[in-house]
């Protein structure tokens, strides 16, 4: 009973540890003055309103979520067809693809970032929007190679034997069996690798520099001149985000599922 008593006092203040850093910007986002004083000095929400009216907060915005659309659609098609790859040959090898397809992650990001700089520049496309998309495509291709993977192997192969035996090649078999299966892990995969997107930094000023602006970005561009709430209102809106898309999933999906945890039901 007392250790049941200290365990949970010990998680609260884990929990209130964790959770209070979150309070304080949440706090300072509803300042009326333009200051970053907490307790917050009156209520506004005019510094949330501000990203969405002010020109170069709306323009950081929309490029924010048009560069982790396109790079989370980019790391989806470059990992479905690595993570297939890896369920259908079980060679030893295979093995070596997957270590490719981690190896973006793995690395620190301040290295990988490195790695795009020079090459970009290299190749003479340094600070075209475009290249921050592939980039991070490239870079979060870990999410869901991680999540795709998963499903494939949660497939259970009887249903493809007997699609197989009824005659349906590997392309009726993809598409009426396999992607069904496995769609719950693509928009898990797409989902994860949407909000770290959003919130990526390093990668994404090593690619393009100032020359486009995303959230984070301008972030930093901004402290230059002095603080402003609006730099809390855009973190709380990124915490919000990531809530309701990581919310969505585990509503609607199989969240404990998605992270692996089938192996311990099956293994019992």
């Amino acid at each position: 009973m007392i250790n049941t008593f200290i365990l949970r006092l010990f998680l609260g203040a884990i929990a209130l540890f964790m959770a209070a850093p979150l309070a304080v910007v949440a706090g300072v986002s509803f300042n009326e003055r333009k200051s970053l004083s907490f307790p917050p000095e009156g209520f506004s929400l005019d510094w949330y309103a501000q990203i969405f009216t002010e020109d170069s907060w709306r323009s950081a915005l929309f490029n924010s979520v048009g560069v982790a659309v396109g790079a989370s659609s980019l790391a989806v098609v470059v990992a479905f067809p690595l993570a297939w790859f890896l369920w259908r040959f079980h060679a030893p090898w295979a093995r070596i693809v997957q270590v490719l397809g981690l190896a973006p992650f793995i690395l620190p990001p301040v290295i990988t970032a490195l790695g795009f700089l020079s090459f970009w520049t290299t190749a003479g496309s340094y600070g075209q929007a475009w290249t921050v998309v592939i980039s991070h495509g490239i870079f979060f291709v870990t999410l869901p190679l991680v999540t795709l993977t998963l499903g494939f192997e949660a497939v259970d192969d009887s249903l493809v034997e007997a699609a197989a035996t009824m005659g349906a090649d590997d392309r009726t078999i993809l598409r009426t069996i396999i992607l069904p299966l496995i769609l719950p892990y693509i928009i898990s995969g797409m989902a994860f690798a949407f909000v770290l997107s959003l919130n990526e930094y390093i990668v994404a000023y090593m690619a393009v520099g100032f020359t486009v602006e995303t959230l984070p970005i301008k972030i930093f561009n901004s402290l230059r001149y002095g603080y402003t709430p609006t730099m809390a209102s855009v973190t709380v809106l990124f915490v919000a985000i990531a809530v309701v898309v990581f919310g969505l999933i585990a509503r609607f999906g199989d969240l404990p599922r998605l992270l692996g945890a089938w192996r311990h039901d099956d293994d019992s």
